[in-house]
């Protein structure tokens, strides 16, 4: 009863078949499969029926999921036009918080925790979160919402609604690995919380939603809009040296690096998006954004041992690729839709109320003077 562990660091919470990071043998599993290999052989919305469904769809599988994904896409204008009452320069994460939670309202099965109905809402959701994303960002800038088009893949387009075009094959072969690297993560503290708001028996939505303001923060979901940052300001490899260094003298955290889980081993989700940043930077014939990356992970390793993780390639990948710093997180949330979810699918089919408990540190025994005395007094008791 008095063990403790704080952040619940080791602590196991539940029992799960979607997803597990065997650091032993340097895997992220998903439903038994190598995450790395899924992300080199297969496409997003293969993953997204391997977490719904629990197995990999076939080609037809596939494609008739694509058809549901296009079926739910039509977005509801009271959301869009909720959403452009919001300051326009509010954090984009708020927007979609605000977007996910007014989904909801237009659900008229809502209460349905059925395994059909919960993954009927989940195709929903996969089908407009990046609607909400990308046409929150476009009504904060004063453009009118791009609606999806049918014939792109997913991947496509989610990039073509944030940017306004249509990406090459290899833009979309590259964002496409990076939300299969996002997908699914075990259970960061995004993921928990959603299964602990679905232990009550709340609705997708809301443990969407709660998800939604748990990866908003700087120690989760908003590392990646934090390494940007620190690419933009440093702006050449000398520049990020200096930077990075500045930073640790002062004891400052470097963003983009270390995690819970691995610890000092190389986050695998890490590696293939620097392969990605190799590949786009060829393209382009820039390679800056690059080596300033590779000094800042030497720097990284030499000095506290640590390795970068997703994040901290992900950032420069999406500045590439044409993706506004401010939909960074969105886009993370958005590519994880489908994992949480599973998530909640599985909270609700097999629930047990998230309840623990504490360990007090505060005072015992103190008691209201007698007389009453002053308004807040109190005495300690014998």
């Amino acid at each position: 009863m008095e063990s403790y562990s704080p952040g619940l660091e080791n602590v196991i919470a539940c029992e799960t078949s979607i997803s597990y990071l065997d650091t032993g043998n340097e895997l992220i599993l998903l439903r038994g499969y190598d995450l790395m290999e899924l992300a080199r052989k297969a496409v997003f919305m293969d993953v997204a029926g391997l977490l719904l469904d629990g197995s990999l769809p076939d080609a037809g599988e596939r494609a008739a999921l694509m058809d549901q994904v296009r079926g739910a896409s039509s977005m509801e204008k009271e959301v869009l036009h909720l959403l452009s009452f919001l300051p326009k320069r509010p954090s984009m994460m708020d927007v979609l918080r605000t977007g996910i939670s007014a989904l909801a309202g237009f659900d008229p099965d809502l209460d349905d925790r059925t395994e059909e109905g919960n993954r009927r809402k989940a195709i929903a959701l996969l089908a407009r979160v990046p609607q909400l994303c990308a046409g929150g960002y476009r009504m904060a800038h004063g453009l009118e919402p791009l609606a999806p088009r049918p014939e792109l893949s997913y991947a496509a387009n989610f990039l073509y609604m944030m940017t306004g075009r249509t990406p090459s094959e290899l833009e979309e072969r590259l964002f496409d690995q990076s939300l299969i690297a996002y997908s699914e993560h075990e259970l960061p503290n995004s993921t928990f919380a959603a299964r602990v708001i679905a232990s009550t028996q709340s609705d997708m939505y809301g443990a969407l939603a709660g998800a939604a303001a748990s990866l908003k923060g700087t120690l989760h979901g908003g590392a990646n809009e934090a390494v940007m940052e620190l690419l933009l300001s440093a702006g050449t490899e000398a520049g990020m040296e200096t930077l990075i260094r500045g930073k640790l003298a002062a004891k400052e955290r470097i963003m983009g690096f270390g995690h819970r889980v691995y610890m000092r081993k190389p986050d695998p989700r890490a590696l293939l998006l620097k392969e990605a940043l190799t590949e786009l930077s060829a393209v382009r014939g820039d390679a800056r954004l690059l080596s300033m990356c590779v000094a800042g992970e030497t720097i990284m390793h030499e000095e506290k041992g640590l390795h970068p993780n997703l994040d901290y390639y992900a950032a420069p990948v999406y500045h590439l690729l044409g993706i506004p710093t401010a939909l960074f997180t969105p886009v993370f949330l958005a590519a994880r839709t489908a994992g949480i979810c599973a998530h909640v699918m599985e909270q609700h089919a097999h629930n047990r109320l998230f309840r623990p408990r504490v360990r007090y540190i505060g005072p015992r025994g103190l008691r209201l003077a007698e007389d009453g005395g002053k308004e807040g007094v109190l005495r300690d008791g014998d």
